[in-house]
């Protein structure tokens, strides 16, 4: 073997081994992570309602929900753009955030409606915030959604800290401040399931209607308008005892846009089977759904939407199904490389062999022309050209090809012989 093919297939060699040695490295990579990092929100609130009842959906599936407390929606903000965090999913409360394109954030679904809810004790009827000036008022927590909501919605209605009295409580607090007269009015947000609505709607405080939703959606579009319907706490004591106009803001489930997709449908499945049925505000289906722009749609959830889960996670285990996802899909281009690579080799020894060849070629076609250029040859000149012909003669007897090629050698004797013969007639004109 010459040192050029030596080469040559080491070359070819060293190629394969690499892309081997990637694909074995790919093969041995965990097909996907097994543990989602989720920030909800109070331990007692909606959002930790919600994850803790995602994270058995999601066990069934081999996929652990790691759920974090947090202050609220703009907590949750704040950890899901620092891209160091190990906060993966969460959820924000719409109209609470103002999302940037470096957020790098994706929402996966609008999951629920979130009821906002002003109790307030006395004897006159509440049903526009302006008549809360002066009083005393618990909006929320620092990093909560509410805190952000209640103090826009005041600010609108001309109540604010120069001329009331504004607290920040969190649940526990402002109903207890209530019930012993430290609170005239306070903000609350939550399903009317909600342990804390419960309580609040069995005790002797006031729920406030909003006269003013219509304007208030107008001037805040991250909320809308709802209704709270007559007897939807208790048919037998008819409370409430009219529709009660509230204001709701929109949970968001939103994660970092690295997520991986198979881990989107899973998220999104869950949430279909915790979200999917009717209750006090929306009819059977209407929530998870895209209805929402406070940040980019992500790519899986407008599949999912428009045409379910992809076709293997559809039918297979979600492990066999990301396995051959994440594992073999991405070898496909690998194999095509390395069959493109294996028919590519033959063909470019061949082209290495002929060229080999054709120099010998080149060498006799050489020769060939100047026999026929010199019209008065001297014997010297014969001797010459035979010299020539015999030492390509040897040249191409030595040369090493496979046997597949040998008929290529056959050819180049025929042709070193056919010039070997033009030699020899001129050779015998010389001599006569």
């Amino acid at each position: 073997m010459t040192p050029g093919r030596r080469r040559f297939l080491v070359i070819c060699v060293i190629v394969l081994l690499a892309a081997l040695g990637w694909a074995l490295v790919t093969m041995l990579k965990p097909a996907i992570q097994r543990t989602i990092v989720i920030t909800t929100g109070a331990d007692q609130g909606i959002y930790r309602n919600f994850a803790d009842r995602y994270a058995p959906i999601l066990k069934r599936e081999g996929i652990t929900l790691d759920i974090r407390s947090s202050s609220g929606s703009v907590e949750n903000y704040q950890r899901l753009t620092n891209p160091d965090s190990e906060y993966e999913v969460g959820f924000i409360q719409s109209g609470t955030t103002s999302p940037k394109a470096t957020d790098h954030l994706q929402t996966i679904a609008a999951v629920s409606y979130e009821p906002i809810w002003v109790f307030f004790r006395g004897d006159i009827t509440v049903n526009r915030l302006s008549q809360l000036r002066g009083k005393r008022i618990a909006i929320g927590v620092a990093g909560s959604g509410l805190l952000h909501v209640s103090r826009a919605l005041l600010g609108y209605s001309g109540v604010t800290g120069d001329n009331t009295t504004l607290l920040e409580m969190d649940a526990t607090q402002a109903y207890e401040g209530l019930e012993i007269g430290q609170l005239d009015a306070a903000f609350f947000i939550g399903r009317p399931d909600a342990a804390m609505q419960i309580r609040l709607l069995n005790s002797d405080l006031k729920l406030m209607s909003f006269a003013q939703a219509d304007a208030l959606v107008q001037k805040f579009p991250s909320l809308s308008k709802v209704i709270f319907p007559r007897a939807s706490t208790s048919i037998v004591d008819d409370l409430p005892q009219t529709d009660v106009t509230l204001l709701a803001a929109t949970a968001l489930l939103v994660s970092k846009d690295t997520l991986h997709p198979a881990l989107v449908y899973l998220l999104l499945d869950a949430a279909r089977t915790v979200h999917g049925g009717e209750d006090y505000f929306t009819p059977l289906g209407a929530f998870p759904n895209l209805t929402t722009e406070e940040f980019p749609i992500s790519d899986e959830s407008a599949r999912y939407f428009r045409s379910g889960r992809p076709f293997l996670q559809r039918y297979l285990p979600f492990w066999l199904a990301s396995l051959i996802e994440r594992r073999l899909l991405i070898l496909l281009p690998f194999m095509a490389l390395v069959l493109g690579l294996l028919q590519a080799l033959p063909r470019m020894l061949e082209a290495r062999i002929r060229r080999r060849l054709v120099v010998w070629y080149r060498e006799i076609k050489s020769l060939e022309d100047e026999i026929w250029r010199n019209r008065q040859p001297t014997p010297d000149d014969v001797a010459k050209w035979r010299d020539e012909i015999e030492n390509i003669d040897a040249h191409a007897s030595q040369i090493r090809i496979p046997y597949r090629y040998f008929q290529d050698v056959y050819a180049l004797k025929q042709a070193i012989g056919v010039v070997r013969n033009r030699i020899s007639q001129v050779g015998e004109k010389v001599k006569e």
